[in-house]
């Protein structure tokens, strides 16, 4: 299957690195012309001179923004005023007991890893309706529907990111535009890297056992028995942009390794 996104822009939010990163350059490889964006315009940049370095021809733009407010959502589009392809990805997590979890920390998940999404379909979708062609994705989680008891409020964040994408599908059913969610599992992203090695170093294990230990105790329903890499994500997300998928939409599409067993 070749994917050929030439001639489509595509935003990806938080895609300064991990997740994000692989999903901006997989599409940049594709041909879309992409634009990157996290909150540090040093981050931006050097992302994007990154990518560029690794591919000179590719077409990469960095835009600097915090999506966690409607202005920093405001001001971003005032930069990027349309796209054809939105990868909703930005997002935080932090483990905290549930007691422990305050009105601010509720509220500041929400606002990162939901509201950014939802501010940035609304402004983004009534372009792709005009040209009857539009891919929107939610980067979820295998804790939207296995609520982690470790971080209760991200958990919560990820299952109303699948609730907005199937009812933002549902909103444009008909129409040349497609909406689906994607839930990786735990993967090797540079926030997980860096958790694993600060537990590894409490715990005076190896990082590589660290991560078998968690997988062990914490997703002991994993088929793969490892971390998924963030290629391995960012390849379901090219491909749910792409115009082959023409007939995915409103899923919620699994990268998680088979941590969940539910088949539904």
């Amino acid at each position: 299957m070749l994917i050929d996104l030439k001639n489509k822009h595509a935003v990806v939010t938080g895609s300064t690195a991990g997740i994000g990163f692989a999903i901006a350059k997989g599409l940049a490889e594709s041909g879309a012309h992409v634009v990157i964006n996290g909150r540090a315009q040093q981050k931006v940049d050097a992302a994007r001179d990154k990518l560029i370095s690794e591919m000179p021809n590719a077409q990469i733009t960095g835009v600097a923004a915090d999506l966690s407010t409607a202005q920093g959502v405001a001001d971003f589009v005032k930069q990027v005023p349309a796209t054809d392809i939105l990868v909703n990805n930005v997002g935080i997590f932090e483990p905290r007991a549930f007691e422990d979890i305050s009105d601010g920390d509720w509220q500041r998940f929400f606002d990162v890893n939901v509201m950014s999404g939802v501010r940035l379909s609304r402004a983004y979708l009534p372009g792709m309706k005009k040209k009857d062609w539009g891919r929107i994705v939610f980067i979820s989680s295998e804790s939207a529907l296995n609520i982690p008891v470790e971080m209760v409020h991200y958990g919560m964040t990820k299952t109303a990111q699948l609730a907005v994408s199937r009812g933002l599908a549902e909103s444009v059913a008909g129409t040349g535009i497609t909406v689906n969610a994607v839930l990786p599992g735990p993967t090797r992203s540079d926030g997980v890297v860096d958790f694993f090695a600060k537990m590894a170093k409490e715990a005076g294990l190896s990082q590589g056992e660290m991560e078998k230990q968690f997988i062990v105790r914490h997703r002991p329903t994993s088929l793969i028995k490892r971390l998924a890499s963030v290629e391995e994500v960012a390849s379901m997300v090219v491909y749910v942009c792409s115009k082959q998928a023409s007939a995915t939409n409103g899923a919620a599409l699994r990268v998680d390794g088979g941590v969940l067993r539910s088949i539904a």
